[in-house]
């Protein structure tokens, strides 16, 4: 019987729920057995599907979360943002004084990531490539002497941490006591302000004869008497000068940094010059003493007073008049032999005590000298190392 099914059974597919099977045309050689009696050989086995229940669980999960995400973002932060950025751009404020730096929505981190100030907008400047604005010191051998006196002299003064640099224009020879180490700049920080300044004139930003108006934003305290003067004075750039310089004026330094271009431009000029370790970080005065400096960047800027590529006879005669009538003679000046002639900006903040300039002995010896003495607060012994180091100095170069 089986033979005569397989005669003539046609082998047809088909599916009985999820089980597949090859059903033969004959069902009727024996009723009572089943296909799978019949041709097991045939049959296969059951597909294993998910379980529906716990899929259309996981979708439901699904669309609530997703809806729920598109919920907030439609009436959450697409509002805020509206409300915030972009009505501001298309409507009338109800405050108008209140002015939106829409600057700052875009680049928020140009206040701090910014190095360049150009048009009175801030940019990034790279790493710069170009010759460095000041020629840089030529120097040969170490002057031993002036060294190892220091060192000396130093030991005579243990609260006195000193950086001196000494500069020979006749032979190049230099004395360097942790000369490159960065030291608060008190107000000898005021000579690459005044060196600045010139710099703006010559490029006719600026006119020793433009007058600025005392405010209160500019006073400062501590050295200068501009601080006291009555608001709305005015002054020309030529008097603030010379009172920054003469005086030490903080007040008048404030103003002209402001005229300038701020301690942006300042700074900036000092990266153009090639220094690398002079910074103004604050306005005057300057009592943490983060305005820094190094005495071998302080020597650097005075070389370039007579530098005819940096600046003009008329802003070295300037400079050299300024420079030359500073009040605090109690330092550098007071370390010279008779006949001696100093030009020269002092510092001091208390913690540091300096004297950077230039020296013309009477027999034509010309020296730069650069003193930086961190002490004790407001201790005596800045002062009389200073002056006996200036005088060890000024001994061993004239004779």
């Amino acid at each position: 019987m089986p033979e005569l099914a397989r005669k003539y059974e046609s082998r047809e597919r088909y599916y009985y729920g999820d089980i597949q099977t090859t059903r033969p045309a004959v069902q009727h050689l024996n009723p009572y057995r089943s296909t799978q009696q019949i041709y097991p050989q045939h049959t296969v086995r059951r597909k294993p599907q998910p379980n529906q229940k716990k899929v259309n669980k996981y979708n439901n999960i699904h669309r609530i979360i997703s809806l729920t995400f598109a919920a907030v973002l439609a009436f959450g932060i697409l509002p805020h943002a509206y409300n915030k950025i972009t009505k501001q751009l298309f409507t009338k404020s109800a405050h108008p004084e209140i002015k939106v730096d829409y600057k700052q929505l875009v680049k928020p981190t140009s206040n701090y990531l910014y190095n360049h100030l150009f048009m009175n907008e801030l940019s990034l400047r790279g790493a710069e490539t170009k010759k460095p604005l000041m020629t840089p010191l030529e120097t040969n051998a170490h002057l031993v002497g002036i060294e190892q006196g220091i060192k000396n002299l130093a030991a005579q003064y243990p609260t006195i941490k000193p950086s001196v640099f000494v500069w020979d224009y006749n032979t190049g020879h230099f004395a360097d006591v942790n000369a490159s180490v960065p030291y608060s700049a008190a107000s000898i920080i005021k000579i690459p302000v005044l060196l600045q300044l010139f710099r703006s004139i010559e490029m006719n930003q600026v006119s020793l004869y433009d007058e600025m108006t005392l405010t209160n934003y500019y006073r400062a305290e501590g050295s200068g008497n501009l601080q006291f003067k009555a608001e709305n004075s005015k002054y020309s750039i030529d008097h603030l000068a010379r009172i920054m310089i003469t005086d030490s004026d903080n007040s008048a330094t404030n103003m002209l940094m402001s005229k300038i271009g701020s301690m942006t431009d300042v700074n900036q000029g000092i990266r153009d010059w090639g220094l690398k370790h002079t910074h103004v970080h604050t306005w005057l005065p300057d009592m943490q003493g983060t305005n820094y400096t190094t005495a071998r960047d302080l020597a650097v800027m005075l070389y370039n007073i007579e530098n005819p590529k940096f600046l003009s006879m008329s802003s070295r005669e300037k400079i050299f008049d300024y420079m030359g009538h500073v009040k605090n003679n109690r330092l550098i000046a007071a370390g010279l032999g008779p006949g001696a002639s100093l030009i020269h900006k002092t510092g001091d903040i208390g913690k540091m005590l300096g004297d950077a300039g230039i020296v013309f002995a009477p027999n034509g010896k010309k020296y730069i000298v650069v003193i930086l003495a961190n002490r004790p607060y407001n201790s005596p012994a800045g002062k009389d190392f200073i002056v006996k180091a200036s005088q060890l100095i000024y001994n061993y170069m004239v004779n």
